[in-house]
């Protein structure tokens, strides 16, 4: 029972998973992994159109043993988009307050997002959830089968592969991605390194049983040269990770829980009566990151692209995130929107951001293990400074909730450009990610009165117009009736002047805080979207 990076083997339990149809085309995709990432992505195709086909080599089963516990804001905020973040809310429990180590805490209740908590709840479901939706939408899935090499040219892709019973077969698509996870043989069958190090060894996973439930939902602490975190599966029994310094074994070592409950008293105070162990297991962490997320028509996203330490909980919602910026940008160029130029942006839009939590994450377990004086001093001039400056604080929140990161943006663009929209309310009562629901690129143009007094230039999108109400209080009315070539048009329900064209992943594709001529939003649109998709003039669309 060894696994690494949080992926554990073992013994598993296992609940239904649904779908099992072979769907592959020269114009379409292939998925190589189910995990959160694939699915997603998978989903995202498959509801555009784009024949898509998942391979996964594990059998038609869904572990309930789960890595990940916690969906961030920017995680929600693209499962809102996509009609699934109010199933989920449902089924976790929300935090209003992220622990990371000792006394630092950062408190989420002002997060300008509708979505201003964490949700806790087993990876298992987030699956089960992007699982439905893809299988709905038409994806090919393919169980039990693996792929086994990868051969690209000038046209697309023929993959290998071999199934359970031994029969081989040879599949092709336009584009591969790969999102199969640390060992990724996607990722070596194109020739790229992994290059990185093992930050932790034999840190120590379980699923038990409590006498004592703890105070908090997550409980996580370090003291000493021990570490310790509890996270709820919602079925009666908690997920333990903990960690000792002077414990430094293989993974391979044999674990009982004599050594978890040792571990978890000295980082937490007190074992909780840990008993009826039904899986426990050993991992290393890794901190790793390929050079190049693109070779020609092949892709990786999640963690075959990077993988860091667990802290903050950002792995899941990183790799959810290259699965949002991705998938549009293949629909466009397979649709022929768009040329295949844009998939470059792929790399240079998220290579950064899998960079900067690599380093936050990895920032975190150091200080949270801090042994020499000085690096004790940083955590405590750390704890304090996110605790009492509010830029720093905010600056925090930002980047492990996924909602401050933006991307670049050309020489001259506004200065929203690149930039994560929040959630606003729109003229006709519905919200902005409703609007996004059908895939589309949102266009967002004032309201046909101007206000008394005009805004003044690049002012931020006003906090008045976000949409902060719980998810069961949120208008149910249906989106804005969608553009035939890809485009929904809407207003500000406020008094905004600015014209914004939103990406269909929800960041700020274009736009001006004065009122724009129809031959420049013509222009705008037609490089946002490629010439096919506009059909009305840039006049019809201002006066719409």
């Amino acid at each position: 029972m060894t696994g690494t990076n949080g992926n554990p083997t073992g013994t598993t339990g296992t609940t239904d998973y649904i779908g099992n149809t072979d769907t592959t085309d020269h114009t379409g995709v292939i998925v190589v992994g189910s995990g959160p990432t694939g699915l997603l992505l998978a989903g995202d195709l498959a509801t555009a159109g784009i024949p898509v086909t998942v391979l996964e080599k594990r059998p038609r089963k869904i572990s309930n043993l789960s890595r990940a516990f916690a969906l961030h804001a920017r995680s929600l905020e693209q499962l809102d988009a996509r009609g699934l973040a109010d199933e989920l809310e449902a089924t976790g429990r929300t935090l209003d307050r992220l622990r990371l180590f000792g006394r630092l805490s950062i408190d989420l209740t002002d997060l300008p997002s509708r979505f201003n908590h964490v949700l806790v709840l087993p990876q298992y479901e987030v699956e089960k959830a992007l699982a439905r939706r893809a299988v709905e939408a038409g994806a090919g899935f393919r169980y039990d089968t693996e792929m086994t090499g990868l051969v690209q040219d000038a046209d697309g892709v023929t993959v290998g592969t071999c199934g359970a019973d031994g029969r081989t077969e040879s599949l092709r698509a336009a584009y591969v991605v790969g999102a199969d996870g640390m060992r990724s043989a996607v990722r070596g069958a194109i020739g790229l390194p992994f290059p990185g190090k093992s930050v932790i060894r034999s840190v120590v996973l379980a699923d038990v049983k409590l006498a004592e439930q703890p105070d908090e939902l997550l409980t996580v602490s370090a003291v000493g040269d021990a570490f310790a975190f509890l996270a709820p599966f919602g079925d009666g029994y908690h997920r333990v990770i903990g960690w000792h310094r002077g414990r430094d074994v293989p993974d391979t070592e044999p674990l009982d829980l004599a050594e978890v409950k040792e571990i978890t008293r000295l980082a937490l105070g007190r074992d909780y009566g840990m008993h009826d162990a039904r899986w426990m297991s050993r991992f290393h962490s890794d901190e790793r990151q390929a050079p190049a997320y693109r070779v020609g028509r092949v892709f990786l996203a999640g963690d075959a692209a990077h993988v860091h330490t667990p802290a903050g909980g950002q792995g899941m919602n990183t790799g959810l995130q290259d699965a949002a910026n991705l998938s549009w940008k293949l629909v466009s160029v397979l649709a022929g929107h768009a040329a295949p130029a844009l998939l470059d942006t792929y790399q240079s839009e998220r290579h950064p951001v899998g960079k900067a939590v690599l380093r936050s994450s990895g920032g975190l377990v150091r200080l949270a293990m801090a042994k020499r004086p000085w690096t004790r001093a940083a955590r405590a001039a750390l704890t304090g400074l996110v605790s009492h400056v509010g830029p720093a604080r905010r600056k925090a929140t930002a980047q492990v909730t996924g909602i401050g990161y933006r991307y670049p943006a050309p020489r001259g663009s506004h200065p929203l450009t690149g930039t994560r929209v929040p959630d606003v309310r729109l003229a006709d009562g519905t919200r902005l990610y409703e609007a996004l629901r059908d895939g589309h690129f949102v266009l967002i143009t004032p309201a046909h009165e101007p206000p008394a007094q005009e805004p003044p230039a690049h002012e931020p999108l006003a906090q008045e117009s976000l949409v902060h109400e719980p998810p069961a209080q949120a208008p149910s009315a249906p989106g804005l009736p969608p553009h035939p070539d890809r485009l929904t048009t809407a207003h500000w329900a406020s008094a905004r002047r600015t014209t914004l064209l939103v990406r269909p992943d929800g960041y700020a594709a274009w736009a001006t805080d004065t009122t724009p001529t129809p031959e420049a939003l013509h222009s705008a649109l037609v490089t946002c979207l490629g010439p096919t998709p506009v059909r009305r003039s840039g006049r019809e669309l201002l006066t719409k």
